[in-house]
C-alpha cells in the first residue's frame, strides 16, 4: 500500500521479504488466538535466531551484523504481525544484547552473545522501576560491594520477558570510583537466589507479549557480573536509543497492516448495493491514511540511512519515535472505522494494533519525554529534572 520499494536495494528487499514470509506463515494464522489468550509464542524464539533477527545489527559473536536499514525493515515486518513479537526482538537484541555488546567485557560478550543470537538464551533489561518510569535517574535499586561480591536489592516494573528470561541486565546505583554513586549495569542469571519475576496480568495491550514485575532481594553476584564499560546513566540510555530506532520502523508496519486490511475490507463490503470502497468518504479516509503511512515510512528510511552513515543526530531518533507512534496509532484507529462493528473483533488487525501501540508509544520514552528531548534541542533549555549521572 503505497510502499517505497525503489528506496531499497535488492538485498534489502530480499531480507525484508524473508521476514514478511515468516510473519505470513507463522504469525498471521495464530495471532488472534495468541492475543485473545494472552499467549507469547515462545516456540518462535529459535526461529527468530535462525532468521538472524536477534541482535541482527550487532557485529561478531554470532550476530548477523546487518545494517540499520535491514534491522528497520525486519522490525517493520514483525510489527505488521504484532507489536509483541517485534518487542521480543527489541528486548533481546536492542536492549539486553546491546548492553552486553557495548558495555560488557570480552569474556561477557563471548559467554552470552552467541547463544542469545541463536535464541538459546533469552535476556531481559531491568531499568524501569515502579516509581521511576520516565525518570530512571531516580531509581532506588542498589548494588553494594560486600565480601568480594555485589549484593543487589530493589524492584523493577514493566520488564519485558523477565519470567522466561535466562539472564537479566539489571541497572542499579552502585558506589564506585572512590565512593561516587553511579548507575551501573549487572548481568544477573535469573536462577540466582533472590531474583523473582511475576507477570503483570489484566493487560488490555500487548497481550501476546510478556511484561513483569521483578524483585531483587539480596541477590549476590560475583564481581565480574558488573558491565565494566561506560558507567553512568548514559549506559542504559544508549541501549534505549537502539530500541527507539526499531520502534520508528516497527510502528510503520502496524499502520501499514491496518491500512491494508481496511482497504481490502472496503472492496469486499457492499452497503447499499456497491462496494464500500466506491464511496467518496471511504476513499478520502484511505487516501489520508495512505499518505500518513508513506510519510512515516520515508522518515524511517531517512533516519535509517543516516544511522548507517554514522551521521544520525540523537534528537532525530526522538522525532521518529514521537511522530511515527502518533501517526501509527491514529492510522489504526481510523482504519478500524472503515471496518465498522466487525473491526472490534479479533478477525481484523487494526484495533489490536491500536491497543498494542498504546504501549509502544509509552515505552522507551513517552510522548512527553520525547517532546521535552526535542524541546531541549530546539531551545537549549532542559525542562527535565536533573537525575543521577
Amino acid at each position: 500500500m503505497l510502499e517505497c520499494p525503489s528506496a531499497f536495494g535488492d538485498d534489502e528487499l530480499a531480507r525484508r521479504d524473508e521476514v514478511r514470509e515468516f510473519v505470513d506463515r507463522r504469525v498471521r494464522p495464530n495471532i488472534a488466538d495468541w492475543y485473545e489468550s494472552a499467549h507469547f509464542p515462545r516456540e518462535l524464539v529459535p526461529e527468530f535466531g535462525e532468521l538472524g533477527l536477534l541482535g541482527m545489527h550487532l557485529d561478531g559473536y554470532g550476530c548477523a551484523g546487518r545494517t540499520a536499514v535491514d534491522y528497520g525493515l525486519a522490525a517493520q515486518e514483525l510489527e505488521a504481525g504484532d507489536s509483541g513479537l517485534r518487542t521480543f526482538v527489541s528486548v533481546q537484541g536492542s536492549l539486553a544484547m546491546t548492553a552486553i555488546h557495548r558495555h560488557g567485557s570480552e569474556e561477557q560478550k563471548t559467554r552470552w552473545l552467541p547463544p542469545m543470537a541463536r535464541g538459546e538464551i533469552i535476556g531481559c533489561f531491568g531499568l524501569t522501576e515502579p516509581a521511576a518510569g520516565s525518570d530512571p535517574g531516580a531509581m532506588t535499586t542498589t548494588a553494594a560491594a560486600s565480601g568480594g561480591e555485589w549484593v543487589l536489592n530493589g524492584s523493577k516494573r514493566w520488564i519485558g520477558l523477565a519470567t522466561i528470561a535466562d539472564v537479566a541486565i539489571i541497572w542499579a546505583k552502585a558506589s564506585v570510583d572512590g565512593g561516587r554513586e553511579r548507575v551501573r549495569g549487572f548481568i544477573v542469571p535469573t536462577d540466582t537466589p533472590g531474583f523473582r519475576a511475576e507477570p503483570i496480568g489484566g493487560k488490555l495491550s500487548m497481550r501476546a507479549s510478556i511484561q513483569c514485575d521483578v524483585e531483587l532481594t539480596d541477590v549476590r553476584l560475583p564481581l565480574d557480573a558488573l558491565l565494566p564499560e561506560h558507567p553512568g546513566l548514559a549506559g542504559p540510555l544508549a541501549c534505549l536509543d537502539e530500541a527507539r530506532y526499531g520502534i520508528v520502523w516497527g510502528v510503520v508496519g502496524a499502520a501499514r497492516d491496518a491500512l491494508t486490511q481496511a482497504a481490502g475490507y472496503a472492496q469486499e463490503r457492499t452497503p447499499f448495493g456497491q462496494p464500500l470502497a466506491s464511496y467518496q468518504l471511504t476513499q478520502r479516509k484511505l487516501v489520508d491514511l495512505a499518505l500518513e503511512v508513506q510519510k512515516a515510512q520515508l522518515l524511517a528510511i531517512h533516519i535509517g540511512r543516516l544511522k548507517d552513515a554514522g551521521a544520525l543526530p540523537k534528537p532525530l531518533i526522538s522525532s521518529g519515535k514521537l511522530n511515527n507512534c502518533r501517526t501509527a496509532i491514529e492510522v489504526c484507529r481510523e482504519a478500524r472505522t472503515i471496518l465498522g462493528g466487525n473491526g472490534i473483533t479479533g478477525d481484523y488487525s487494526p484495533l489490536r494494533h491500536a491497543n498494542n501501540l498504546e504501549s509502544v508509544r509509552t515505552y522507551e520514552g513517552t510522548d512527553e519525554v520525547h517532546t521535552l528531548i526535542l524541546g531541549h534541542h530546539l531551545t537549549g533549555h532542559n525542562a527535565f529534572r536533573q537525575g543521577v549521572q
